[in-house]
C-alpha cells in the first residue's frame, strides 16, 4: 500500500477559549493548562459531516493525479453521520463523482480513521481494488452539551482524507504499512458514549439532533494512555522497529496531558510527537488524517522515514500503525 495524497478540510469559524470564559465561568488559562487547546473550528449548519468529508476528499484528489472515477472504494470513519442511513461514504461518493466505488462507514469513534486505513490495507492486499479513499470526519459540535464544561471545551469539527493505492511490486513505497494493531473493550462502553435518541430512552439532556456526549474524563484518561502505549509498542515490535527508527509519532489529538504521558511511557522526546490540538481541539476520527497531512510538511518527511500513528476512542477502541513514507 502506498499513499498517493492527503487532504483536509477545517471549517472557517474559529472558536477561541475566550468564548467559554463568559459562557461557562472558566478562562483561557484554565482550559489551556488542562487540555493544551487554545481554539477549535466549529462547523456551520451547512457544513455537515458529508460536506466536510467531501471537501477533504476533493483536496486529496486534486493532489493525487487520479480521477474520482478511478476510486474503487470509499471508507469513512465517523461518529456523526448525517443520517442513520445512507452512509456518509455514499453521500461523499455522489458529491465527488466516484461512480465506480463501493462505499461504507466504520464507527469506531476517535479510532475510526485508523480502523478504516487498516481495513483499506487488507482490501488492497487482496486485490479487491486498486485505489481506496479513506476519510476521517466528525462534527462533534453537534453532539456535545455546550453547558458541560468537561466536554464543550475539548472538541471541534473537521475532516481528513488519504488516497491509498495497491503497491503490487512489493517494494516499500510512500505510505507502505509495515505493521498495525487493533483492539477494543466493550466492557468500558459507559465511560464515553452518546446514546442514540431514536432508539434509547434517556434522562440525559436532549440537544437539537440527538443526545449529548457523556464522558468520564479520569477513566478515559487512564485507559487511553494505557492502551495506546501498549498498542504502539506491539506495532513497533511486529515491524521490527524501535522508537529510534521513527521520524515522528502522530497520536490522537485528545488532550495534551494524554499526549505527554503517552510520550513519557514510550520514552520518546516531545519534538518527535506531532500535535495540532492547540488549533483544532479533539476532532475525533479526523485527528489522525489532518495531523498526517500537516506532519508531512512539518517534518519534511522523505522516502524511508517511519511514521507511527496511534489512536483511542469510545467503544472502547484503539489502534496503531507504522508506515514507511
Amino acid at each position: 500500500m502506498k499513499i498517493l495524497a492527503t487532504g483536509r478540510y477545517l471549517p472557517e469559524k474559529v472558536l477561541p477559549n475566550s468564548y467559554f470564559a463568559k459562557a461557562l465561568e472558566t478562562s483561557d488559562e484554565w482550559i489551556f493548562s488542562r487540555s493544551g487547546i487554545k481554539e477549535r473550528r466549529i462547523a456551520s449548519e451547512a457544513e455537515s459531516s458529508s460536506y466536510m468529508g467531501a471537501q477533504a476528499a476533493l483536496d486529496a484528489l486534486a493532489k493525487s493525479g487520479i480521477s474520482a472515477e478511478e476510486i474503487g472504494m470509499i471508507i469513512v470513519g465517523t461518529s456523526t453521520s448525517d443520517y442513520i442511513f445512507p452512509s456518509t461514504a455514499c453521500q461523499i461518493q455522489a458529491v465527488i463523482g466516484a461512480k465506480n466505488a463501493s462505499a461504507f462507514d466504520i464507527q469506531a469513534a476517535c479510532t475510526g480513521f485508523l480502523y478504516s486505513l487498516i481495513m483499506a490495507h487488507q482490501f488492497l492486499k487482496s486485490g479487491t481494488c486498486k485505489n481506496i479513499l479513506v476519510i476521517g470526519v466528525d462534527k462533534l459540535s453537534a453532539i456535545i452539551d455546550w453547558q458541560d464544561r468537561s466536554t464543550a471545551v475539548l472538541f471541534g469539527d473537521g475532516a481528513g482524507a488519504v488516497i491509498v493505492q495497491a503497491n503490487n511490486n512489493g517494494e516499500h513505497g510512500h505510505g507502505h504499512l509495515l505493521a498495525f494493531d487493533m483492539g477494543a473493550d466493550g466492557n468500558q462502553e459507559k465511560i464515553l458514549y452518546v446514546p442514540n435518541c431514536n432508539t434509547v430512552r434517556t434522562n440525559k439532556i436532549d440537544i437539537s439532533n440527538g443526545t449529548a456526549m457523556v464522558m468520564s474524563g479520569q477513566e478515559v484518561f487512564k485507559h487511553a494512555v494505557t492502551e495506546m502505549a501498549k498498542s504502539a509498542k506491539k506495532t513497533l515490535e511486529t515491524a521490527g522497529l524501535t522508537l529510534d527508527d521513527v521520524k515522528c509519532v502522530i497520536p490522537h489529538q485528545a488532550n495534551m496531558r494524554i499526549v505527554k504521558v503517552l510520550a513519557d511511557r514510550l520514552k520518546i522526546p516531545q519534538e518527535k510527537v506531532f500535535t495540532n490540538l492547540e488549533r483544532y481541539g479533539n476532532i475525533s476520527a479526523a485527528c489522525i488524517p489532518v495531523a498526517l497531512s500537516e506532519a508531512e510538511k512539518h517534518y519534511n518527511l522523505q522516502p524511508g522515514d517511519k511514521v507511527l500513528m496511534v489512536a483511542f476512542g469510545g467503544g472502547l477502541t484503539w489502534a496503531s500503525a507504522v508506515m514507511e513514507w
